[in-house]
């Protein structure tokens, strides 16, 4: 699976959400933007992103998944923060 399509995939399953994808091959390195975090402890946000990586998961289209899940606030400051 190509960086583009994981991309892609989560952009269309969680709408509305930014999502910037490291990595190639079968290893990725995710960013997710979405105010459909807001009020969801870490876990959960987790939980919404692996909910469609999972079958991909499975197949052994992709092996390694790591993520950050923010709202559009959060990455605002992180992005103010690092100056």
């Amino acid at each position: 699976m190509q960086a583009e399509e994981v991309k892609a995939l989560l952009e269309k399953e969680i709408a509305g959400s930014q999502v910037i994808v490291e990595g190639e091959g079968c290893d990725f390195r995710l960013t997710v933007i979405s105010d459909q975090f807001e009020a969801k402890r870490p876990v959960q946000r987790q939980q919404m992103i692996y909910s469609h990586l999972n079958p991909f998961i499975t197949s052994g289209a992709i092996h390694a998944v790591s993520m950050v899940a923010l709202t559009t606030a959060e990455r605002a400051r992180q992005l103010d923060n690092q100056g």
